[in-house]
């Protein structure tokens, strides 16, 4: 007979760890006498990131006293007690080999039904004192799961666990945590697993995405782990593109084209995507390492990058004063998952300034498709002299069947013209918005300086844009993952505290710093771009949840530990890998 043996319950409290304040409820402490609990949590009971934990999906987390024997026999511990997985309810019996997603269980006078494996971070393995424990848990098949309030009620000690009801489809919470995290995912059981109604839509959503993966032959890789800016990877590594054309776009702007010296194909890129380039400034020196969107139509002939020189930019003024027509370049593959979607909603084409140059693919891409969406180019520039491409956009935008044009400038000049050089004087704004008429039911893509990208997102969300039809690109890396670090400050990034000058070179493309492995003072290349300040994304710190996966330019690297289920070929999980050679990483 299953029973409930302690119930535990805990509040979010800042603890330091590493340097940093980390809000986590992992701590949690027995109640005594009988508790109630609500459809979100019991009485008493928090959580100190919702994005992780908790919610109707999360109400309740459930460990087995079995597996407390376990761990103690694995670890050579004898200080367990109860809660210390930071699990709701310590029970005895129901292991994860034996419960279905699905199954219903009264507990006193509330009723619950199982929703999803528990999904670890490193806050349990702060709570452990033992940093594996994320990848432990989830190798082990002894994960725990969560519980779902179907009737709100009171719990005790001492209560049994009743079954009343299980999934049509039975698969049990060790299966579905297998299914995910390590490396078979036979199309077949994820089949399985969408068919059961209760699973959590969380969980729904990734193995939907491992199915499509296998349906499109999208390659190795964990396509229901990987983050959207790791979902397109390419083989590392740069090629030789001989440069044919030099353009000057505008008084800032300068164009490049390449082409294969071979005549070879080049990959195509999907509109929206980038390269990066290596340029070897000095004989022997440092390579400088610069990511360039794609500006022009895609192409397996050429690719056309657009670059906005900067008063102090190495890498700008490199390309303007040092490099020529018939001059060579080392180029990567195009990557990134800003990218056009399909369908059918209108698409508003989102810039300012140099932002422009990913969204013009993107609107290359509808004129050449002839698209018949509804298409809307809202551009911002300081004033004629500073808008790059207006001829171009100009043409490309009439030739849609449903195409709008909207330019401001900040500051016009006195020879440019309202209603033919631009549309408004001033930013894109609200107001824009509604003067123009934008549909609220819209696919949006934004790219530009970082206070535009700021202004632009909370504007939508205040329109009640949905949040998954906004898209951003953002020139520097992307927006970090950090969860449960509180008050941290946002630094430039820069090289770290006696950077050596020695051992593998590691070079962080999108962030623009290049600083040298040191095995003794960092664990992974993780803990290297943290002490650069580099924008990073992470959770589990242990290669399970993939949420660190970057692009590798280029290199080899090598894993301690090893990941459950590898990245994609030309990814790297950062948070358990360390350099082999000199690297480059897209972040």
């Amino acid at each position: 007979m299953a029973r409930l043996l302690s119930v535990n319950i805990g509040l979010p409290r800042d603890i330091e760890w590493k340097g940093r304040t980390v809000r986590t409820a992992i701590w949690k402490a027995s109640v005594r006498g009988r508790c109630r609990v609500g459809r979100l949590n019991l009485d008493g009971d928090g959580q100190g990131d919702l994005a992780g934990h908790g919610g109707e999906q999360r109400a309740v987390f459930v460990y087995q006293i079995e597996s407390y024997r376990y761990w103690q026999e694995q670890l050579k511990r004898t200080d367990f007690v109860h809660g210390q997985f930071g699990e709701n309810f310590t029970i005895e019996g129901l292991p994860d080999d034996a419960v279905c997603i699905g199954d219903r269980y009264q507990i006193g006078s509330a009723l619950f039904e199982v929703t999803q494996p528990r999904v670890t971070c490193y806050r349990v393995g702060i709570r452990m004192n033992e940093p594996r424990m994320p990848a432990l848990l989830t190798s082990s098949g002894r994960p725990g799961f969560y519980f779902r309030v179907l009737q709100e009620g009171e719990v005790g000690v001492g209560d049994e666990i009743v079954k009343v009801g299980e999934a049509n489809e039975r698969m049990t919470v060790a299966e579905i945590n297998a299914l995910l995290y390590l490396p078979d995912h036979a199309r077949v059981r994820l089949e399985r697993a969408l068919r059961i109604d209760a699973l959590s839509p969380g969980w729904r959503s990734s193995f939907e995405a491992l199915v499509q993966s296998k349906t499109t032959g999208a390659g190795r890789g964990n396509a229901g782990l990987a983050p959207a800016v790791a979902a397109h990877p390419v083989a590392p590594g740069f090629r030789p593109l001989v440069v044919t054309a030099i353009a000057q776009e505008s008084a800032d702007v300068l164009s490049l084209t390449m082409q294969s010296p071979d005549s070879q194909p080049l990959q195509k890129a999907l509109p929206g995507q980038y390269v990066v380039l290596r340029l070897q400034r000095t004989v022997g020196g440092p390579p400088l390492f610069r990511s360039y969107s794609l500006s022009g139509p895609a192409s397996t002939q050429g690719y056309r990058i657009s670059v906005k020189i900067e008063p102090n930019g190495p890498a700008g003024s490199y390309l303007r004063e040092h490099v020529r027509v018939d001059d060579v370049l080392d180029v990567s593959s195009p990557r990134g998952s800003f990218i056009l979607q399909p369908g059918e909603l209108p698409v508003v084409l989102l810039s300012a300034g140099i932002g422009a140059t990913p969204v013009l693919a993107m609107l290359h891409a509808l004129a050449a498709a002839r698209s018949t969406r509804e298409v809307f180019w809202l551009h911002g520039a300081r004033d004629r002299q500073h808008h790059p491409f207006a001829a171009e956009v100009h043409r490309l935008v009439l030739a849609l069947t449903h195409g709008r044009s909207h330019v401001c400038y900040s500051r016009p000049a006195s020879r440019d013209k309202m209603g033919e050089d631009f549309d408004a004087t001033g930013h894109l704004s609200r107001s824009v918005f509604d003067d123009v008429g934008v549909p609220r039911e819209a696919d949006f893509y934004l790219c530009g300086p970082t206070r535009f990208m700021a202004e632009m997102k909370e504007t939508l969300a205040n329109l009640g844009v949905e949040p998954g039809r906004i898209h951003l690109e953002i020139f520097n890396g992307s927006e970090p993952r950090t969860p449960g670090v509180v008050g941290a400050v946002t630094r430039a990034p820069h090289l770290p505290k006696d950077s050596a000058n020695t051992g593998p070179l590691v070079s962080f493309a999108r962030s623009g710093i290049a600083a040298h492995w040191e095995a003794s003072n960092y664990q992974s290349i993780l803990e290297l771009a943290e002490a650069c300040d580099v924008p990073v994304r992470w959770s589990c710190r242990t290669g399970v949840c993939h949420n660190c996966e970057s692009g590798l330019i280029s290199g080899l690297v090598t894993y301690q530990p090893d990941p459950l289920d590898p990245p994609a070929q030309g990814n790297v999980l950062i948070c358990c890998s360390r350099p082999q050679d000199d690297v480059v990483i897209d972040i």
